[in-house]
């Protein structure tokens, strides 16, 4: 019986990414803020680089994971010049779902920690779909493009 691609993961897979920060990485370049530190959104996307590898060896062929959710504390500021590492741990497998706990690190201070869920797709359908996608004005929008809230 072959396996699922679902059943390719280990949980407990991790990866670690490592970044030295750069002005190019801080809530003033990245737009999120007016301080020169490391920018939420750059330490997002590092978290999420580190889901990315921690599976990326047993994605089946054809196949890829994008982000679905996070839930990320951003607590302690990381200036130009010092390193930080994201590690990502596989601790949940729920059919196409995978769920990363994730700790940011600078040194023995956690930076950031969180969740980050990721869904198994197949790529050439994805993309397919992204762009063949028509959007649909829903009611309640805003006739120049805004969504209702």
């Amino acid at each position: 019986m072959g396996q699922t691609p679902e059943t390719r993961f280990t949980l407990g897979a991790t990866a670690r990414v490592e970044l030295t920060v750069t002005d190019s990485d801080t809530a003033q370049a990245v737009g999120s803020g007016d301080v020169p530190v490391l920018g939420t959104p750059r330490l997002l996307a590092l978290a999420e680089a580190a889901t990315v590898a921690a599976t990326a060896a047993a994605l089946p062929t054809g196949m890829t994971t994008v982000g679905t959710r996070v839930e990320l504390d951003h607590r302690a500021p990381t200036p130009v010049g010092r390193a930080v590492a994201a590690m990502a741990r596989l601790a949940e497998v729920d059919g196409r779902r995978l769920v990363f706990d994730v700790v940011v690190t600078e040194g023995g201070t956690t930076v950031a920690q969180g969740r980050i869920e990721r869904m198994l797709v197949d790529r050439h359908r994805f993309v397919e779909r992204a762009f063949d996608r028509t959007p649909t004005p829903r009611s309640g929008d805003d006739p120049t493009g805004g969504r209702a809230l």
